[in-house]
């Protein structure tokens, strides 16, 4: 009973020290970011998945080309989704201050895998309980100095629905556009798969882990 008691002194102690004081991996986060990083497989394991699927014997291809589409990345370029012809997609709205935020690594890790057939979008937006307050500039360099993202982000902007959403949110969650599927993001780090002909094909919820089973078996991994 003594041994399990300061065992369990030990583990909490280790937890403060973790959030508390900032390390080489963790010191562009603040308190609450390095707290979510730690309990992220917690709240992992307590989510439920959502999976929408397009994918059957006969896939209903979309009523707009994705490939008229593009967005304005982080560095201020401009992504033309027609030069993306032949790769899969996934579309991924992320925020800095999220439980979830952990993801960036295993999303860095998906595409350190499979860049030669997939790209990774992350779309940063503030639209649930203001978790993405940072400017694109700040985003960059946490993305790239917590967790090491190389994959493009693009520029902050609006992914629920509302007369500002960004373009290409608007085919996404849009069945009249992309013949399908009328979903929007329910919470930070959902994701869209696109196939390598420009169909949507999935819609998975925040708690679907990039580097899982349901997301490697959407992607045909």
């Amino acid at each position: 009973m003594k041994g399990i008691l300061i065992g369990s002194l030990i583990l909490i102690a280790g937890v403060i020290v973790f959030v508390v004081t900032p390390t080489q991996k963790n010191k562009n986060m603040n308190f609450r970011q390095r707290a979510t990083k730690l309990f992220y497989p917690v709240i992992m394991k307590v989510s439920k998945s959502t999976i929408l699927s397009n994918v059957g014997e006969q896939q209903i291809k979309p009523v707009v080309n994705f490939y008229s589409l593009g967005i304005q990345l982080i560095n201020g370029t401009m992504l033309d989704f027609s030069t993306l012809k032949g790769k899969k997609i996934m579309i991924v709205n992320t925020a800095s201050d999220c439980g979830f935020t952990r993801q960036y690594e295993e999303l860095e890790s998906l595409y350190q895998q499979h860049k030669d057939s997939l790209v990774i979008i992350g779309v940063p937006a503030n639209d649930f309980a203001n978790q993405e307050n940072y400017s694109n500039e700040k985003i960059a360099g946490f993305c790239k100095i917590n967790y090491g993202v190389s994959f493009p982000l693009a520029e902050k902007g609006i992914v629920i629905k509302n007369s500002d959403q960004l373009s290409v949110y608007k085919w996404l969650t849009e069945k009249s556009l992309n013949g399908w599927n009328d979903q929007a993001p329910t919470w930070n780090f959902c994701k869209y798969i696109i196939d390598e002909n420009g169909t949507l094909t999935y819609f998975l919820n925040s708690s679907v882990s990039p580097l899982g089973k349901e997301c490697g078996k959407a992607l045909g991994l």
